[in-house]
């Protein structure tokens, strides 16, 4: 197969693609990648020519990645994630609303262009955690404890770390929790559940581990996976007083504690490609990927 990966500046050393991106040579496929935030982008030649069979993002929130993704899903290429499951997550405004709408266990969300205008909420909703509704990889996530630290909540970090100025930002009241953040991984159906530590409790000693998956966030982790049709997606998941809370969902995340994960994900954005390029009809079946065992562990 022939793919296209779109690779943002800030992942270029990362494992999560550059790994896949090799295992995918290895096994005898044709990767051409494209970084958006660096290199001139040949881009009506290179959507127009069609000849990739799908086209892999793996970008900053507000990153010029997306925009070419969805350059060629309008001229009908195949796309990991689907394009418009992709803008579904990483404007977090709009994923609180789907989620919430959708009865998926999501706190209460307020946005606004300014961190003070939060004081309008209720003071019993306090600690509030405020965000960029765009923001990635957990930062200028702040925790806001009282009405009157709100207007420190709102400097935004400079861009080149990740941080988003003057965009729209999002508040939904703390989730006590044990300074443990839950993170689930979706592979092309299979789930996998590992334990970090939380962004709003840096100084808490947690050993990042994969650990085993309750069935009540198994459940919530395939209902997210069908309601913004998502394949390759991570959840973050807050084990608070009252069950299990959704405050994140990524697309194309880390995968990190995965087994295998450079396989696993390497597989499945080859099935993933090839469904997207099924014909209507029945045709003969694709080359099978070689199996996991051939492979050896992550990278």
């Amino acid at each position: 197969m022939r793919l296209c990966f779109l690779v943002e500046e800030q992942y270029r050393y990362d494992g999560m693609p550059l790994d896949v991106i090799r295992q995918l040579t290895a096994w005898g496929h044709q990767v051409d990648v494209l970084w958006p935030g660096r290199s001139l982008l040949p881009l009506s030649e290179a959507v127009r020519a069609g000849s990739h069979d799908a086209w892999v993002l793996k970008t900053v929130s507000g990153g010029p990645g997306l925009t070419l993704l969805e350059a060629a899903a309008a001229v009908g290429l195949t796309t990991v994630n689907d394009v418009r499951a992709i803008r579904g997550v990483r404007d977090k405004a709009l994923a609180a609303v789907i989620a919430r709408g959708s009865g998926l266990p999501v706190p209460v969300t307020y946005a606004a262009a300014r961190a003070e205008e939060f004081a309008q909420i209720p003071e019993a909703e306090f600690p509030l955690v405020v965000k960029p509704a765009d923001g990635s990889s957990g930062r200028a996530v702040r925790l806001v404890e009282t009405p009157d630290r709100l207007p420190a909540a709102g400097a935004a970090e400079p861009a080149e770390s990740g941080g988003v100025a003057g965009g729209l930002l999002i508040a939904q009241p703390y989730v006590p929790n044990s300074g443990t953040d839950l993170k689930v991984y979706c592979v092309a159906g299979e789930l996998y559940a590992t334990e970090r530590r939380s962004p709003l409790h840096p100084g808490h000693p947690v050993r990042e581990r994969q650990v085993p998956l309750t069935a009540e966030v198994a459940r919530i982790t395939a209902e997210i996976g069908a309601v913004f049709g998502l394949d390759l997606y991570g959840v973050d998941v807050l084990l608070g007083p009252d069950g299990p809370v959704v405050v994140d969902i990524n697309d194309f995340p880390s995968f990190r504690q995965v087994p295998d994960a450079v396989a696993r994900v390497s597989s499945a954005v080859l099935r993933l490609a090839r469904k997207g390029a099924e014909p209507a009809v029945p045709g003969p079946a694709a080359p099978a990927e070689p199996p996991l065992a051939a492979i050896g562990g992550d990278r």
